[in-house]
């Protein structure tokens, strides 16, 4: 859950290279570093604990505008704790070598043990370290080949970036399970876990693929696959422009992702609902083995399992199919979940989540088809399945999902009607619910005028808050899951999320009149229900905090915030910016950066 660029061949300023590393920090940061070789030809390594706006008084060539070759780091802990001995780069011996890794390496203790035999010296806790002593084993005069062997040693999920002082203007990569993007802008190449810090120099990128290793230069990019054969991969175009990636006048990205949602949504719509039909082409090479299966099993992990409750409700509710979802840590250990009459949807914001992949991995080949919902085109998930939905939602650099959660919730519907459709769904049926997601960018647009007022008068009051317990029924219990993660994520607030007719099996015990409790629920058929669980929370002098919609009338002595009414199933995609806002402005009174929150990363590319 890191990221690691490459610049190799023009001359670059350092604040060129240190811009580029800050854009990859929304991926996690706890530390960051930087290696590069000078117009000298030195090699020169620098890091620190924190975040890359330190790193620049640490470096001795401020205003060298001949670097080389460069890579750089920003890390988020997986082995050995948040340090400066940890951070990388990481150096060989003879300190003529600089190594930057994403991932983990499972073998590193044999490796490290073979390795300390052989006299190497090692200054950290760290699995990656073992690269940069494997590489200098191997290094004969060629880095390439070195890099190919070093790599060829390795167990586990990497994605490398290396300089050797002797080969000024040439950065070398390697990728297994961990993704990493190349490009070449005409004068350079580019390396980087994504195409964020790319797109600033060119839009046309290369994903790597397992197993590839590539040298960059000012001349251009050579690929060899891991037997040492040249290829070449396709090209991708980006469509994100630099701007997309900037906070546009808001005070942070997350605020300016939370009112990006219409035009998101308006994205995952476009092309797909056609004259009231739902249009997914990506289905059409596996429609014969959803119309058979007998299951679907979606797997997935945080927001995106929020997201996957809801579409198993739907698709049983539509489709008459069985749905079964569970978290992808916990899927990938059971075991005959999938058989040929089984299609799999793995979600995953950003195609790279560990679980998820690890259990597409054991399992694809005993279903009859896979499906991957995901916000990132060319992402590993993609090479993992038959085929892939794109949210579209654009580039999302708050740690924390927001416009890609919705973005979720609406391809996910598509795709249930899709599915439904080839089982008998009527047409009429078909076409309501598309001209009934085709409106909803509106609703959501129209909600945001007032939800940030709303919202920020209701967090005022909870401010000092330690915990919170978020409650609902049906199509608004994974609302509340959502809610509950939202606030602890980024406000640190204890909080929980259960579903209200388990209250009295055991939750209500935590409340009294400092444990308030957030109550998801519409006028819907849960209703009633929902007014007897808030009434049992008032009697235990709990606070409540009701977020329902304009047709609901519950008892006074409530904090209220009403949402634009939909129908039920609907209801996920209208609340979530309330939700979202809400843990926002908590976060901000309480003075923390939701852009960053402690101890989380964008990508969880590892297990």
């Amino acid at each position: 859950m890191c990221g690691i660029i490459g610049f190799a061949g023009k001359s670059t300023r350092l604040s060129t290279l240190l811009d580029s590393l800050r854009k990859l920090e929304y991926r996690g940061s706890d530390s960051a570093g930087v290696a590069y070789i000078n117009s000298s030809n030195q090699l020169i390594s620098a890091k620190t604990v924190g975040t890359t706006e330190k790193l620049m008084d640490l470096l001795p060539d401020k205003a060298d505008a001949g670097v080389t070759a460069a890579i750089g780091h920003s890390r988020w802990a997986t082995h050995g704790e948040p340090s400066k001995k940890n951070a990388h780069p990481h150096l060989d011996c003879s300190r003529n070598l600089a190594v930057v890794h994403n991932g983990i390496i499972e073998n590193f203790e044999d490796l490290r043990d073979r390795l300390l035999k052989r006299s190497h010296v090692f200054l950290s806790s760290t699995d990656s370290e073992v690269i940069a002593h494997l590489i200098e084993e191997s290094y004969n005069g060629d880095l390439i080949d070195a890099v190919k062997r070093a790599s060829g040693e390795l167990e586990g999920a990497y994605a490398i970036a290396a300089v050797h002082k002797d080969h000024p203007g040439v950065v070398v990569v390697a990728r297994k399970g961990s993704p990493l993007v190349i490009a070449h802008d005409g004068s350079r190449g580019l390396a980087s876990s994504d195409v964020t810090p790319i797109i600033s120099y060119t839009r046309e990128v290369i994903y790597l693929e397992d197993g590839d290793i590539a040298c960059l230069n000012a001349e251009g990019i050579s690929i060899l696959t891991t037997s040492g054969e040249p290829v070449d991969r396709p090209v991708s175009h980006i469509d994100w422009d630099e701007q997309a990636a900037e906070k546009s006048g808001y005070d942070h990205f997350m605020l300016k992702e939370i009112f990006e949602q219409p035009q998101a949504l308006r994205n995952t719509i476009a092309g797909r609902i056609r004259d009231s039909k739902i249009v997914l082409a990506e289905l059409s090479s596996i429609e014969q083995h959803i119309q058979k299966a007998e299951s679907v099993k979606i797997v997935a992990c945080g927001t995106s399992y929020h997201a996957g409750l809801v579409f198993k409700r739907f698709l049983e509710e539509n489709a008459g199919v069985s749905a079964e979802i569970d978290v992808a840590s916990e899927f990938r250990y059971r075991k005959n979940v999938c058989d040929a009459n089984s299609v799999i949807v793995a979600i995953s914001q950003s195609g790279e989540t560990a679980d998820t992949l690890e259990f597409l991995r054991k399992n694809r080949k005993n279903c009859s088809a896979s499906i991957a919902v995901t916000n990132t085109v060319g992402s590993t998930i993609t090479r993992e399945v038959d085929t892939s939905l794109f949210l579209n939602a654009g580039p999302e650099i708050g740690v924390a999902a927001t416009k890609t959660y919705t973005a979720q919730l609406l391809l996910l519907y598509m795709l249930a009607i899709r599915i439904a459709q080839t089982r008998g769904l009527s047409e009429e049926k078909a076409k309501d619910h598309a001209r009934t997601l085709s409106g909803i960018p509106a609703i959501v647009e129209k909600a945001l005028v007032s939800a940030d007022r709303e919202t920020r008068i209701i967090a005022e009051l909870f401010r000092n808050t330690r915990d919170f317990l978020f409650i609902g029924r049906g199509y608004s219990y994974p609302t509340a899951l959502e809610g509950a993660l939202k606030l602890k994520e980024i406000s640190y607030v204890n909080a929980s999320a259960v579903q209200a007719g388990e209250l009295k099996h055991g939750h209500i015990a935590l409340l009294d009149e400092s444990f308030p409790v957030f109550a998801v629920a519409p006028s819907d058929f849960t209703k009633v229900k929902m007014a007897s669980n808030i009434m049992e929370v008032k009697s235990r002098c709990a606070p409540v905090v009701l977020l329902t919609d304009d047709n609901a009338s519950f008892e006074d002595q409530l904090s209220v915030i009403k949402a634009p009414f939909v129908s039920e199933w609907l209801y996920p995609i209208i609340a979530a910016p309330y939700l979202q806002l809400f843990a926002y402005h908590m976060a901000v009174l309480r003075e923390l950066d939701p852009d960053r929150p402690r101890n989380l990363a964008k990508s969880v590319t590892v297990e």
